[in-house]
């Protein structure tokens, strides 16, 4: 498979479509429509497609050209995604506010609130703390530096106030060439428990949640303990086992048949993912703007 496109190809073809022409697509670039034009060809050849339509009185995308332009603007929105993430952990140490997340919370979720948050408080810089459930309630219940943090455990910690931002559901997955892709029944909770997993490391709020969900049951040891989603997806994605994450981590890996996912009966995943503060203490200032931007995100999501 070829290179992906660069995002400036991505977002000239973006632009063709928003603004109606390759003119002034290249006008809102910086460049001439010469050079736009060049630009398009080497993505046409790319990637296969007739992107644009040229005629005596201008250029203006196919419609396998529309499809293209739509996925880039996805693409396009999740590099704008990474690059808010990365900012506000490169920026933890000297921002003006410091927040801590979950993991999941912290790779799907947070850098589009960041996003939203930083058009209404512009010249706040955020920082963010990324580690597990456990220690985001260890740190917004420290020495006070972090006021606001994100969780994912089936339970609020002891000592913080909460308010649901958001929900989320765990999801079975296997590779491609597991036993399990090919089964034509939902999997039961004894069958899940009985298999030895790949599994997030304890102290994480998807192990929690999984523990949560199979109590009562006589559960195998896990296969394999790993501290972050890219290596749990990782490993299933190598065979080493069926694993347990949030539909956020795994939603490209589905699509892309990398992962299959394994339907339960029996067995409820579903989870809410919280926002925790200080019991006692009231949130004020950019805090409270970006409580307040998550929970618009989740009231949004439930229209």
């Amino acid at each position: 498979m070829s290179s992906p496109p660069d995002l400036e190809s991505l977002r000239l073809l973006v632009d063709v479509g928003t603004l109606g022409s390759l003119g002034q697509a290249a006008r809102a670039a910086g460049i001439s429509q010469p050079s736009a034009s060049r630009r398009v060809a080497v993505l046409e050849r790319r990637l296969g497609l007739p992107l644009l339509e040229r005629t005596p009185r201008g250029s203006t995308l196919t419609a396998q050209g529309k499809m293209v332009a739509d996925w880039a603007a996805q693409v396009l929105a999740a590099a704008d995604q990474l690059m808010r993430g990365a900012a506000a952990v490169r920026q933890d140490r000297d921002a003006h506010m410091r927040v801590a997340a979950s993991m999941t919370v912290a790779e799907y979720l947070l850098p589009r609130w960041l996003g939203e948050f930083g058009g209404r408080e512009p010249a706040v810089q955020v920082g963010l703390a990324v580690v597990n459930s456990a220690e985001v309630a260890q740190l917004v219940l420290g020495d006070g530096e972090i006021e606001l943090g994100f969780v994912e455990g089936p339970r609020t910690p002891p000592g913080l106030a909460t308010r649901v931002v958001a929900q989320d559901r765990l999801v079975v997955v296997v590779a491609a060439g597991h036993p399990w892709a090919r089964r034509r029944t939902p999997l039961s909770g004894p069958e899940l428990a009985a298999t030895p997993l790949v599994v997030r490391e304890r102290g994480s709020g998807t192990r929690e949640m999984l523990e949560s969900a199979l109590t009562g049951l006589e559960t195998a040891p896990a296969r394999l303990e790993l501290g972050s989603n890219t290596a749990v997806k990782g490993a299933a994605q190598e065979g080493v086992g069926p694993a347990v994450l949030s539909v956020f981590a795994v939603e490209a890996e589905l699509l892309s048949g990398r992962l299959v996912e394994i339907p339960l009966e029996g067995l409820d995943l579903v989870r809410d993912l919280r926002a925790v503060w200080r019991r006692g203490r009231r949130l004020t200032g950019p805090e409270l703007t970006l409580l307040r931007v998550a929970s618009g995100s989740a009231e949004r999501r439930g229209r």
